[in-house]
């Protein structure tokens, strides 16, 4: 078992170059972050995984490597941090990390359904010199497990700094749903909370036809006005 994670990880790792790869820290390892897990190795990039939950028998299989300890997490020295919590662990666990260990440049991502609430959480707690990328990949497990193609990957540049290796970090990032085939919408934590309160409204009302009735086509009408 551990000759075949090793080989996965050293085909992926010589697919791509040193320069393309990203060192992809994943802070939570339940369901969504083990299905992030996937994809980021398959692109090439190094992902190692933090859980409170002993995930070791499962990244066995992924080319993950795993920690039970933040402290061993944070000392990989990881480019990206995607934080895969949920809504109401959010706050705890990211004043829980010792972020102190991290790099000074690190990129701090959420995948939350909620935007602004992560955005006011990571602006209060994360010192300036972090950079900040919220999003919302608008699929799962379920509705992604075949394909990305088509699905909607909505993001908003918090907070990056100007510097060329920073900004082409955010985009090297980005690049992973854009080449599975996502539709990038770059919309604001506000705009996109706006939006949703709406399409959950009459998600309520209406069942399970507001994806393709309501969010499709408001993202058209948001790009024709060049929101988005």
């Amino acid at each position: 078992m551990l000759h075949s994670r090793l080989t996965m990880k050293h085909w992926y790792q010589n697919k791509y170059s040193q320069s393309d790869r990203l060192k992809i820290a994943i802070v939570g390892f339940g369901n969504f972050g083990q299905f992030l897990s996937k994809a980021f190795v398959s692109e090439g990039h190094l992902v190692s995984a933090y859980s409170r939950t002993d995930y070791s028998h499962i990244v066995n299989s992924l080319g993950v490597s795993f920690f039970q300890d933040p402290h061993d997490l944070c000392e990989q020295d990881p480019d990206v941090l995607v934080l895969c919590t949920s809504i109401i662990s959010t706050e705890h666990v990211l004043k829980s990390l010792p972020i102190q260990r991290l790099k000074r440049n690190t990129l701090f991502v959420d995948v939350l359904s909620v935007k602004e609430f992560p955005k006011d959480i990571f602006l209060q707690v994360l010192p300036t010199h972090f950079d900040i990328l919220c999003t919302h990949p608008i699929f799962g497990p379920v509705s992604g497990k075949d394909s990305w193609k088509g699905l909607d990957f909505v993001f908003d540049k918090v907070r990056i700094d100007e510097g060329k290796s920073r900004t082409e970090r955010v985009d090297k990032f980005l690049d992973i749903f854009e080449k599975k085939g996502c539709r990038m919408v770059a919309m604001t934590c506000a705009e996109h909370d706006k939006h949703a309160a709406g399409s959950q409204l009459l998600h309520m009302q209406w069942g399970g036809y507001w994806r393709s009735w309501v969010w499709r086509p408001l993202l058209l009408i948001l790009k024709g006005m060049r929101l988005c």
